[in-house]
């Protein structure tokens, strides 16, 4: 895949760099001659999805906090290009803890704003979330579906961070690109459902127990065809704020997603069991479907299927858990 126009050549600073889906933008910018600076605390990140760059002179690594303003101003001088992946992205964290998403997404994006604003930077590229939109009543739903009512802190910080980047685009020239995400899956995963049911069935190779009634149906789609959307979608918007849908164009239930795993891992006779509940945990959308047709109007559409995502993601990850 091509990386053109916007981003060849650029020095690019990628929040969340060592994490799973930072990781694998910036091995996309790596690949076509972008000077790439990885700020990672490492929180959740992890050295190994990146160190095959090292000693690579386009590529650098400072283990630097968001939270700390001066390591973030100072890692913002002279960059022209910023992907902010960095976040907690905990979900059913929010229930127990109610500041760490305010704390390491609303002021982590502050303090970069900031930063950027400080250092003349007016490029910026926001992973969010699907959990903006709540329980949509418009199923798929649309990038201008409203009002924007999310049940979880999580999705509240998210669109709180969706907020500041608008805000700070209009009032200070920049220039921004948000993704509303689905469930990505794929490889170097590292918390979700796939993840968690494998390490279920490790524990226990003859149950699995699934949290809510296994009929949450949700999109879920490969990180590959994630990466190649932001990509394409960059090169091919041009407004002062740019918000996408990243998503598949079906939906796989929780039951259905157990028993691929299942079949992955070899194993027979598990007795599947229950929680009870339409939600998983506080704050769960029981049904997640987004409308993509602003990326497919552009010109992009997803390759993979939510199965084949699910599919692939629980064969690699079998391997790596």
């Amino acid at each position: 895949m091509k990386v053109e126009s916007i981003l060849k050549n650029k020095k690019i600073l990628v929040t969340g760099g060592a994490g799973f889906i930072g990781s694998h933008i910036v091995d996309i910018l790596m690949k076509e001659d972008c000077k790439v600076i990885v700020f990672d605390n490492l929180s959740s990140g992890h050295m190994k999805f990146i160190k095959h760059h090292t000693g690579n002179p386009n590529y650098e690594f400072r283990n630097g906090d968001l939270l700390a303003t001066d390591e973030i101003n100072m890692a913002c001088d002279g960059i022209d290009f910023v992907f902010h992946v960095a976040a907690n992205p905990d979900v059913k964290l929010g229930a127990f803890d109610t500041k760490v998403h305010f704390d390491q997404n609303i002021t982590a994006t502050y303090n970069l704003l900031e930063a950027m604003r400080k250092n003349k930077v007016t490029n910026i590229a926001f992973t969010s979330t699907s959990t903006v939109y709540g329980e949509a009543d418009i199923v798929p739903t649309p990038e201008n579906y409203g009002p924007l009512m999310p049940i979880s802190l999580y999705g509240a910080s998210k669109l709180a961070c969706e907020a500041l980047i608008t805000s700070y685009s209009h009032t200070f020239d920049m220039k921004s690109w948000i993704f509303r995400f689905a469930n990505i899956i794929g490889e170097r995963s590292t918390h979700g459902i796939i993840v968690d049911f494998i390490q279920k069935l490790r524990d226990n190779p003859h149950q699995l127990e699934i949290l809510g009634d296994g009929r949450q149906s949700k999109s879920y789609l490969h990180v590959s065809e994630c990466i190649k959307a932001i990509i394409f979608a960059i090169n091919n918007s041009n407004e002062a704020v740019n918000i996408f849908n990243v998503g598949s164009e079906d939906t796989i239930n929780a039951t259905e997603i157990g028993e691929i795993i299942v079949e992955e891992m070899g194993l027979e006779n598990i007795d599947i069991t229950y929680t009870g509940g339409k939600r998983g945990w506080k704050g769960d959308v029981p049904r997640m479907l987004l409308g993509i047709d602003r990326l497919k109007f552009a010109g992009w559409k997803p390759e993979y299927s939510s199965k084949r995502s699910v599919k692939e993601t629980a064969h690699s990850l079998i391997n790596q858990i």
